[in-house]
């Protein structure tokens, strides 16, 4: 009888464990789709993505930090809504696959001769630059340039690139309106004091009307076990509190996070600890951890839970570092680790970081890690 309730309660668990799998890559799934257009600066993608998250928080039973969830704030961003294509030597490029065109470039349309300054670079008349690149890695700019930047894929295109045909349209948005979503779960003994999980919303948008950047592991992963954890202590309240914060604006400089510490919905003195997800879904290398070195003891009571409980297979130790959303909260004194997985596919910045790509190698024990380090920290 005993040895069936003991196969029963572990049967829960792992039950609960693979729903938990499942609605993870179901949430992937979605926030990758062409529905949410790499939750950007056209199509809407972005609000989209906000009000998706929203939705997320409401009924998994999070109190709102802010009205429907969402602390508003604004800031500049050159996107490129419609036409977006390019011809070299009669050859006509597939956008993202064989070519992008740089963030900060301003639209145009013209046909030109280019001259070789280099085995890499190429220029034209008026003000169109090429440039060959073994990896094509797209970002966001908040300002336009004075020219127009192509970047080609090297692997893809043999010739010497000699003459270019361009017709591509951008669009300075000086005043983007962007949102954080903002939930928390009230502590039962301490609701003053925060433990705060954080992870960007936002990726890179599209490059003209019908290419997109999915953004599966960059960071619709992170999204997804943030959620994932959500539901988890919405039905485990904890001593503290438990704060849910998904930013918007890191692809263009971390300017949600940003924006948050400058105007906080609690104060950040009584954060007692935030974990940053960016990058989670993959993990057959292990993972790294930024401010490992800053936080020491926290990152040996990190390490001895993994080595106790023998999960991730080699934890990184990093130092400080300005990459991700934990950077300005560190620099007003909340102590943080920003946390990526490493190994898996190399698609970055690409139009190749998709959903069904991403393998989620080390999820479930991504997930008991933070939970037992979480449950650590609240009792010392």
């Amino acid at each position: 009888m005993r040895r069936s309730i003991l196969y029963l309660l572990c049967l829960a668990v792992n039950i609960c464990s693979a729903q938990d799998s499942a609605y993870v890559r179901k949430t992937i799934n979605h926030l990758t789709s062409p529905r949410f257009w790499g939750r950007g600066y056209t199509k809407d993608g972005m609000k989209k993505a906000a009000d998706f998250i929203s939705g997320e928080y409401k009924s998994i039973g999070l109190l709102p930090l802010s009205p429907d969830y969402q602390q508003d704030f604004a800031f500049a961003v050159n996107t490129f809504p419609g036409k977006m294509q390019v011809s070299v030597n009669g050859k006509k490029l597939e956008p993202g696959k064989d070519f992008i065109v740089s963030n900060e470039s301003q639209g145009i349309r013209a046909k030109a001769n280019l001259d070789q300054l280099d085995s890499a670079r190429f220029a034209g008349q008026p003000n169109i630059r090429v440039i060959l690149k073994n990896k094509l890695t797209w970002s966001v700019a908040s300002e336009v340039a004075g020219f127009t930047e192509i970047q080609i894929d090297r692997n893809k295109f043999n010739d010497i690139p000699k003459q270019i045909n361009v017709d591509i349209e951008n669009h300075l948005i000086d005043n983007f309106k962007a949102s954080n979503v903002c939930g928390l779960v009230k502590g039962t003994e301490f609701p003053d004091s925060v433990m705060v999980i954080t992870a960007h919303y936002d990726h890179l948008g599209g490059m003209g009307s019908d290419t997109y950047f999915p953004g599966a592991n960059d960071n619709a992963a992170g999204v997804a076990t943030l959620l994932s954890l959500a539901k988890y202590y919405a039905s485990h309240p904890q001593a503290y509190s438990i704060a849910f914060i998904c930013f918007a604006a890191e692809e263009a400089g971390l300017l949600g996070s940003r924006y948050y510490v400058e105007n906080p919905l609690f104060p950040l003195a009584s954060i007692k600890f935030l974990l940053n997800l960016d990058l989670v879904g993959t993990g057959d290398a292990g993972m790294a951890v930024v401010n490992a070195t800053v936080y020491p003891k926290a990152f040996s009571i990190l390490n001895a839970l993994n080595d106790q409980q023998q999960l991730i297979s080699k934890i990184t130790k990093r130092g400080k570092a300005a990459n991700s959303d934990h950077y300005f909260f560190t620099e007003k004194g909340v102590p943080a680790f920003f946390i990526y997985t490493q190994g898996g596919p190399p698609a970055y910045h690409d139009v190749f970081d998709t959903a069904d790509g991403l393998p989620l190698t080390e999820y479930n024990d991504l997930f008991k890690l933070i939970v037992e380090f979480n449950k650590n920290l609240m009792a010392n």
